[in-house]
């Protein structure tokens, strides 16, 4: 019986070897007999199909895996073996909670044309408000912008004018060390940083000095008596 079936199959393949080659006639005949010997040994394996003897978990045994005894599963045996698989198929419909939950992701992921309408305007709405108070906080800055080149343009000046008196003041103060200890001396070094010190508090109390005097002369000017014509 096997060897009917190979002489079947070589002599349906060698009626259709005959018709290709009507078109090509440059296959080598070695290579024609290793393509008879291939397809006369082919011998597909057939599909892991068993409809007289299906696979049916028992899902109370304690053996059987957990998945094997999920709805989803269950779901999948009647799709392959039908009424075969046992199962109801009354029960593989989805609980009105499971109704639920799909429409509500339905709704959410795939909602209706007007919701989508509404959705899309409203986000154009978002968007255009975010653009006019974008323009009119450029345009506010852009008021501001003459003050505020002003004002840097001021800050420059101070910080350059500030920078020449910090020079000429450490100039004079180099001068009045180099005048004390006879020598000059580096402004980093502890003996001119000792000398700043004690003439910033001379300082500081000359200052207070000059104010208190400021404030006698101006509390004795009130209390004179005022010259009558």
């Amino acid at each position: 019986m096997a060897a009917s079936m190979v002489f079947r199959r070589t002599a349906t393949f060698c009626g259709t070897f005959k018709g290709i080659s009507s078109f090509k006639t440059n296959i080598p005949a070695n290579l024609q007999r290793g393509l008879l010997i291939q397809i006369a040994h082919y011998n597909p394996k057939p599909l892991k199909l068993n409809l007289r003897d299906p696979y049916i978990p028992d899902k109370e045994n304690e053996k059987t895996p957990e998945w094997q005894k999920t709805f989803k599963y269950d779901r999948k045996l009647y799709g392959r073996y039908g009424s075969a698989s046992g199962i109801d198929p009354a029960t593989l419909w989805p609980t009105n909670e499971q109704l639920e939950e799909i429409i509500k992701e339905e709704n959410e992921w795939h909602p209706p044309l007007e919701v989508l309408s509404k959705n899309i305007a409203e986000r154009e709405r978002q968007e255009a408000a975010k653009r006019q108070e974008k323009e009119k906080l450029v345009a506010a800055n852009m008021a501001k912008m003459p003050k505020m080149i002003a004002d840097w343009r001021r800050e420059k000046r101070e910080a350059k004018k500030k920078l020449k008196e910090d020079k000429l003041r450490r100039a004079k103060l180099l001068a009045e060390a180099q005048e004390r200890f006879g020598y000059a001396v580096d402004y980093r070094s502890p003996k001119f940083l000792e000398m700043v010190k004690e003439i910033e508090k001379e300082e500081k109390k000359k200052k207070k000095l000059m104010k208190r005097r400021l404030r006698e002369e101006q509390a004795a000017a009130h209390a004179a008596p005022v010259a009558s014509p």
